[in-house]
């Protein structure tokens, strides 16, 4: 099976399959399914959808990007969610004190929320080095740890500040945004998209153009082999978590830098485990976690339009879930018939390629 059709295949195949499931539920529902779609995919040329959905899918992006690179040495970083709150209100308390010029406030900002994320991400990684402690329930933990840690750094008393019934950090001056590229009445899209695009290109060049991705891919896929091969496991784990916290440290930036400027209670949650499914539809493929993070922000967006014409927007939820069952399940099918292909080219290889070998050697 060729290498483009092993990679295509499942993403299609889950896609069309979370299609007909989500049409079940329609026609259940008494809903015509052709119309729904059509709804949703009209949805994006209403009003500021399109803009909105890519700006999404930017956060969504920088999201599975953090989950991937642990995936990359098979760490189920969960604690991506916590990572980028803790991060978000660090660098959006830091921000707002700052007085820089512009050259220098915004990188600034960015460099805290690194630092920050990657710090969030310290505990969890020494745990699993030094203790054996599993990264799933020490990250579960922070994520729950970190609800009590932003709302005690935002609270009136410490760092923040009350904006009408809302709490909320100052708010970072101009010279600490990131300039949107505006698209008239269609919206403003997040100037920090090309960062995002940048950092997809150095997560493919660092896996596959430099020593530290192969010994990082090597460590996932057989840590004792690589350990046989010179490659320190345990720090290839902590350097894979720091990583991931630090990419998770950037999640809100594109809001924080580019709409927001502050970091209130009311922000939205749950990115952190968004980025966990499109990590999973993309295979961690910068690639397909992009087309991945598109799909998922085109969902997002578009189940609006489906209460105008009487249908649940739980509807896109369940084509969400069912993608991403899908596409686990599509992946493995396709790996084993692709090993099962590869069976059969050997064994016929080795019968058409047997008796001549046999042959040149008894005449040798």
């Amino acid at each position: 099976m060729s290498a483009w059709r092993t990679a295509l295949l499942p993403p299609v195949l889950a896609i069309a399959f979370a299609v007909v499931l989500s049409s079940v539920a329609l026609i259940v529902s008494g809903a015509d399914p052709l119309h729904a779609f059509g709804t949703m995919a009209a949805q994006l040329g209403e009003g500021t959808t399109s803009v909105d959905t890519v700006n999404l899918a930017t956060v969504y992006y920088l999201a599975g990007l953090a989950v991937a690179v642990g995936f990359q040495m098979n760490l189920f970083n969960i604690g991506v969610e916590g990572q980028y709150r803790f991060a978000a209100v660090v660098a959006a308390i830091v921000g707002a004190a700052m007085e820089l010029p512009p050259v220098l406030h915004v990188p600034a900002i960015l460099v805290v929320a690194v630092l920050s994320g990657a710090l969030y991400a310290l505990l969890p990684a020494i745990l699993k080095v030094t203790r054996g402690v599993h990264e799933v329930i020490t990250t579960i933990m922070l994520n729950s740890i970190v609800f009590g840690l932003v709302a005690w750094l935002i609270n009136p008393d410490n760092f923040g500040q009350l904006q009408g019934n809302n709490v909320s950090t100052p708010e970072i001056a101009p010279t600490g945004r990131i300039p949107g590229i505006p698209f008239g009445e269609a919206g403003t899209v997040f100037g920090a998209v090309f960062g995002a695009a940048a950092l997809g290109f150095g997560y493919w060049y660092l896996l596959n153009r430099t020593r530290f991705g192969f010994e990082l891919r090597a460590s996932g896929e057989s840590p004792s082999a690589a350990a046989a091969g010179g490659v320190d496991a345990k720090r290839m784990t902590v350097t894979a978590m720091l990583l991931s916290g630090a990419v998770a440290g950037l999640i809100a930036m594109p809001e924080l830098l580019g709409r927001d400027y502050t970091y209130a209670m009311t922000a939205t949650q749950g990115y952190g485990f968004t980025g966990i499914a499109v990590a999973l539809l993309g295979r961690n493929h910068p690639g397909g976690i992009a087309l991945g993070a598109l799909l998922w922000a085109f969902l997002d967006k578009s189940a609006v339009s489906l209460e105008s014409i009487g249908v649940p927007r739980e509807i896109a939820t369940i084509m969400q879930g069912t993608i991403v069952l899908a596409v686990v399940v599509a992946y493995e099918i396709v790996r084993r018939a692709e090993l099962a292909a590869e069976q059969r080219r050997v064994g016929r290889t080795l019968r058409e390629g047997g008796p001549a070998s046999v042959h040149e050697g008894g005449a040798v």
